[in-house]
């Protein structure tokens, strides 16, 4: 099982103040679109922002993530551990456990897409090493971008959740509410998706966690944690398809001929036949020709009776 150990030293809190909070929230869309060229997409396993408060009054900042990638870019790993001085003998906190836990994201100059898969996960905190969190059989987010469409996210959180021992219903009504005395309480929020023109995001499952476990020196722990998040912008698309270009300033043309070819108008081809062999005889030839014999005729009459009269 791969695992991933981080160590933050309480004196860290004592510099940065007494409540540690995400980073960053998870990353929906806010608008706005990629300037140029290939779109933009991310995907995280696991996003916790907590304060781990310890029974000598100090406090400790946990920050970490799980598997988070920016395209193009996969992660596979299936547990988290976390070592905090002064926490359950400064031994490693497993975080999360997985048998699945995958993200991925790809992006080009037509598509942004991330997506994350976990599946037999559960999620601890520090003070709480025997009780899960949150166990979840299967959960997943995709966000999909691409150029000139609008932008699709989905989460899906399917089969049973168990919070803090006890099997609970998702409504996507609203967060629903777990409290266990002398434990703590959490509100577990499903499906959250956001989509803009050029944007999506998806996160599956957020927790907000409030326990006072009162043992390994942990008095409470308080933020947030986020399963299966994924976010995506749209690439700036490609151009639209140049209009072909006007035909050049040709005037019509027509054109008779006696043959079987034509010649379309506005064209510079036709077909091959006796119109090849014209030069320029209309449909008018004969009638043309036929007139000039005629007059050709009666000159040649009227010369004869001519000649003969100045005989006699």
């Amino acid at each position: 099982m791969n695992s991933h150990t981080f160590r933050m030293p309480a004196a860290v809190l004592l510099a940065t103040g007494a409540v540690a909070l995400l980073t960053a929230p998870p990353a929906f869309a806010t608008g706005g679109g990629a300037t140029g060229g290939e779109g933009k997409a991310g995907a995280v396993v696991l996003r916790a922002g907590l304060d781990v408060g310890l029974l000598n009054t100090v406090h400790v900042p946990l920050k970490t993530t799980l598997n988070e990638v920016s395209a193009p870019a996969t992660a596979e790993k299936t547990a988290l551990t976390v070592t905090l001085d002064g926490v359950e003998g400064n031994k490693p906190v497993s975080v999360l456990r997985a048998d699945v836990a995958t993200s991925k994201a790809t992006a080009d100059k037509t598509r942004a897409e991330a997506e994350v898969n976990l599946a037999k996960a559960s999620v601890h905190v520090p003070g709480l090493p025997l009780l899960s969190l949150v166990e979840v059989e299967k959960v997943t987010s995709k966000a999909v971008c691409e150029a000139g469409k609008k932008p699709v996210a989905g989460a899906n959180v399917l089969g049973t959740v168990t919070a803090l021992g006890k099997k609970v219903t998702l409504s996507a009504g609203g967060p629903t509410k777990v409290e266990v005395p002398g434990v703590g309480r959490i509100d577990l929020e499903l499906s959250g998706t956001e989509t803009t023109s050029t944007t999506a995001a998806a996160a599956a499952l957020r927790l907000k966690i409030a326990v006072n476990p009162l043992n390994l020196n942990v008095a409470k722990v308080d933020g947030e944690i986020v399963l299966a998040e994924a976010h995506c912008e749209s690439p700036a698309g490609a151009a639209p398809p140049a209009a072909p270009p006007a035909n050049p300033d040709i005037k019509p043309q027509t054109a008779t001929g006696t043959g079987a070819g034509s010649v379309t108008s506005g064209g510079t081809t036709g077909t091959t036949g006796a119109n090849l062999a014209e030069t320029g005889g209309g449909s008018l030839t004969p009638y043309v020709a036929g007139g000039a014999l005629t007059l050709l005729a009666i000159g040649g009459g009227a010369l004869l009776l001519t000649r003969r009269g100045r005989a006699s």
